[in-house]
């Protein structure tokens, strides 16, 4: 027997790393020949640089980060690839507890509409007495940002003006908050979580409830990585969609918590991992926690394909914050770092659903609806955004003329 190809993946402690991290401790990187070893950090900048400089071979990433690597921002460009879709939504915006008092948030979620226009009149009051609201976002280049950007701009509280945004590493989100360094977070699971259990912070809305079936973590390589070691990459593909399959299985919730919540892996409590995995969010500290459907979603729907139009969307909002020009050619890029092709090829033959298109409408879909593969049958699910827009990955320039200035 061939001795089994190492692969080295860097992530950071979120519960949206799962897929390589079960890939490794289930065996399914095994069955494809792949002897998996995860490098943990505490920012994405340093889990950018390892995978650029070759430290490491793959990459849990925050979705619009290798897009941004690939567009030369804040760096020199380095082309990238994305595969795979490792998480829909997952994420929260949580409050302090004395915001969360003062824009009176309830015992349920909030609505969007509803706690933006009470953010608005605290977020004006607190610009006017020279103390702006401070956001925490885990990275400049993250969804995080554009998806939090995306709702306080619609509701009136404009980014960078009403309000600033600071860098602030997942891990150590509830300590910004407890800290007062912060008014809010928009972070993944279990930070809001623990934020909550420790009575500093009060979960406000998930960002399911701004974009739902909006685009979180990806799977990453350098495109030359991925060019020179095709089968590494077709055998990584099948173990984490093997692992995604596995994971929303509502038998292995608990088995999948207690593997995350190790030590080496998340080092958090497996209880507010496991309510992040069963779609629960407790909003209050101690307060049962509530249901809200596909808080995370993984596997349904081709959920790991990587959309061509969700690259695009996020490159429109890099666009749209660093307040640049649209290039047609930067728009190319940013929609070729996400990699149908390879995700195709890998599955071909198996069980996996393969849409037949490689872009769609984003935000478009009220109700579930039947769509085009060349592989299984294909159920797309309501992907609304809160606004009621939808996205043309054919019209970027178009859209951005719609958006709140």
């Amino acid at each position: 027997m061939s001795a089994a190809e190492t692969v080295r993946i860097g992530f950071l402690p979120l519960v949206d790393a799962a897929l390589p991290i079960l890939a490794r401790e289930l065996g399914f990187g095994e069955e494809q020949g792949l002897a998996i070893e995860m490098t943990r950090d505490v920012t994405w900048a340093a889990v950018r640089d390892r995978l650029v400089y070759g430290l490491t071979d793959a990459a849990h990433m925050i979705a619009p980060l290798p897009i941004a690597t690939a567009l030369g921002r804040d760096r020199p460009p380095v082309p990238m690839a994305v595969p795979f879709v490792l998480g829909l939504n997952g994420n929260a915006i949580t409050f302090s507890t004395a915001l969360g008092e003062a824009v009176g948030l309830g015992g349920t979620l909030g609505d969007p509409d509803a706690v933006g226009a009470a953010l608005r009149h605290e977020a004006h009051r607190r610009r006017d007495a020279g103390d702006p609201l401070r956001f925490g976002i885990t990275h400049r280049y993250s969804s995080h940002n554009y998806m939090l950007r995306y709702w306080l701009a619609q509701v009136g509280v404009r980014p960078d003006i009403d309000c600033t945004t600071v860098v602030t590493s997942p891990p150590f989100a509830a300590d910004a908050l407890a800290a007062g360094d912060v008014d809010g977070i928009c972070v993944g699971e279990p930070w809001n979580s623990i934020a909550v259990d420790r009575g500093v912070g009060r979960i406000a809305l998930a960002t399911a409830q701004v974009w739902r079936r909006g685009v979180e973590k990806v799977f990453s390589l350098r495109a030359d990585r991925a060019a020179e070691r095709p089968e590494m990459v077709a055998g990584l593909i099948r173990a984490l969609h093997t692992a995604a399959a596995h994971f929303v299985r509502p038998d292995a919730a608990r088995q999948c918590a207690e593997i995350l919540a190790r030590p080496q892996y998340l080092d958090g409590p497996v209880d507010a991992i496991e309510r992040a995995i069963t779609d629960h969010i407790r909003l209050i500290p101690g307060a049962t926690p509530v249901h809200y459907p596909d808080f995370m979603f993984q596997y349904r729907e081709a959920a790991n394909f990587p959309w061509r139009s969700q690259a695009a969307w996020l490159y429109s909002q890099m666009v749209r914050w660093e307040r640049a020009g649209y290039s047609a050619d930067e728009a190319a890029v940013a929609q070729g770092v996400y990699r149908p092709d390879l995700y195709r090829a890998a599955l071909a033959g198996t069980g996996a659903v393969l849409p037949g298109a490689s872009s769609k409408l984003e935000g478009a879909l009220a109700e579930p609806i039947g769509a085009g593969s060349t592989q299984g049958r294909l159920m797309l699910g309501r992907d609304g955004f809160f606004d009621g827009r939808t996205f043309d990955p054919d019209d970027i320039a178009g859209y951005l003329d719609t958006l709140p200035r």
